[in-house]
């Protein structure tokens, strides 16, 4: 069967393809009966999936990052695609095109490899320098930091994800520091670099973005630490406060213990990079869900969890030259002239001598 993406599934469309399995749960519905909710991606995207029937039958055939072939009718539940799979079949990794399952960064990795080194020549402190030198000077480090994504779900999930990341808060960097005064770069940009260099190692990504048994026992930033004091050892007369301050930058980066960060930012360099790398890391996560949105005509994207809010799309080009109607004011119409009866008429013009006429007609809404 030819290969039918996630992002162009249409609504009530038969879909009949191969997807990545990055998600299998199986729960039991209201009646007793147990179901499947399956998460199915390709490069292009995810979309949930459901299977109502014969679920311990089909359960059995395949796993967590297996390769399947779907027979499915595409609909829209909730504001976003599902897809209903009538039948499934596990299909070997030889058979699948691993090129069409994990999405790369659209940037030019040649391209990027070249701002990289153009970054760490820029750099005037020569401790700094060698330190990168150690880094992305072996081509096996260098292999593996251009490949890894940036994260599992909330940006920059795509191989070339972390160097991508990783050049944009460095480009963030050399905005800032012109703004303020004393502000030490060549520290911001080694701190920019390596911020989320432990994610190499945190992060799985040969058939589905996942956490490896490292990733998940210690995280990034604890991994991106030792790395960073492992090279540092192997240098000679590195500065000692030079290697703590950049530390702490690590440690610091996410900026809030609930947010995982060991240490708060506790220096001007540290507390920039913290907001830096929430600022690109945003950006580009808002972007994601929202490009990735079914083409529904809607001027707001489906419900983002992580996020915890919906946000804004705007206009559609068919909707620009629809200008809105504007209704005339309705026209009062005079009431008829009517004599009054003898008593009304006098009160009438007794009420227009009154003295506390005016005070009465402009507070009359008080009472």
């Amino acid at each position: 069967m030819g290969k039918i993406f996630v992002k162009e599934i249409k609504d009530r469309a038969q879909v009949d393809s191969v997807f990545l399995v990055k998600e299998k749960i199986t729960a039991m519905a209201k009646n007793g009966k147990p179901y499947l909710t399956l998460r199915l991606m390709d490069k292009s995207g995810e979309v949930e999936a459901k299977v109502w029937d014969n679920v311990d039958l089909l359960s059995a055939i395949f796993d967590k990052d297996d390769f399947i072939a779907v027979r499915s009718k595409a609909s829209v539940y909730l504001g976003k695609m599902q897809l209903v799979i009538a039948e499934l079949r596990k299909v070997p990794e030889e058979e699948a095109s691993l090129a069409d399952f994990l999405p790369e960064t659209a940037r030019d990795m040649s391209e990027m490899e070249g701002e990289l080194a153009e970054l760490i020549n820029s750099l005037g402190d020569m401790n700094l320098k060698r330190l990168l030198g150690a880094f992305f000077d072996d081509p096996s480090f260098l292999a593996v930091y251009r490949s890894a994504p940036a994260a599992k779900g909330m940006h920059h999930v795509y191989l070339g994800g972390l160097i991508e990341h990783s050049l944009a808060v460095a480009k963030l960097v050399d905005r800032i520091v012109p703004l303020y005064e004393g502000l030490n770069r060549d520290l911001l940009i080694a701190g920019a670099l390596l911020h989320d260099v432990g994610k190499v190692r945190e992060m799985a990504y040969i058939r589905s973005f996942d956490y490896t048994d490292e990733g998940k026992l210690l995280g990034h930033i604890t991994i991106g630490v030792e790395m960073v004091r492992d090279k540092i050892a192997g240098l000679t007369d590195f500065p000692r406060e030079l290697a703590m301050l950049l530390q702490h930058m690590l440690l610091s980066h996410h900026g809030q213990y609930e947010f995982g960060s060991p240490k708060l930012p506790m220096t001007l360099e540290a507390t920039i990079l913290n907001y830096l790398d929430d600022l690109d890391s945003k950006i580009n996560g808002i972007r994601t869900h929202v490009e990735k949105e079914p083409e529904n005509h809607s001027r707001w994207s489906t419900y983002h969890r992580l996020y915890d809010r919906y946000f804004y799309k705007g206009d559609f080009p068919c909707c620009e030259s629809e200008a809105i109607p504007v209704m005339p004011p309705p026209q009062e119409k005079a009431a008829p002239a009517r004599s009054l009866p003898e008593s009304e008429e006098k009160g009438r013009k007794e009420f227009h001598n009154n003295p506390f006429k005016e005070l009465k007609e402009k507070n009359l809404d008080l009472f």
